[in-house]
């Protein structure tokens, strides 16, 4: 019954948060394209952008500080 412990890096919850943040982001823009806001920059899509980028940083430190069986501890 030696059951070794380790913890999750901090970096894995933050880029779950990141994906999560960018999907609802990038949903809402997409939800509004058939409405679009009076806005003056309206037409750049800053939703849509800022959605793609959270979705991608997110996926980037969610893939690689995601948890691996048989990683040694440090």
């Amino acid at each position: 019954m030696n059951r070794e412990r380790h913890m999750l890096p901090v970096w894995f919850f933050i880029g779950v948060l990141l994906t999560l943040y960018g999907a609802i982001i990038l949903a809402t823009a997409l939800s509004e394209m058939s409405h679009p806001p009076a806005i003056v920059l309206a037409k750049y899509h800053a939703g849509i952008w800022g959605g793609i980028l959270l979705i991608l940083i997110g996926g980037f430190y969610t893939l690689r500080f995601r948890p691996r069986s048989g990683e040694k501890k440090r």
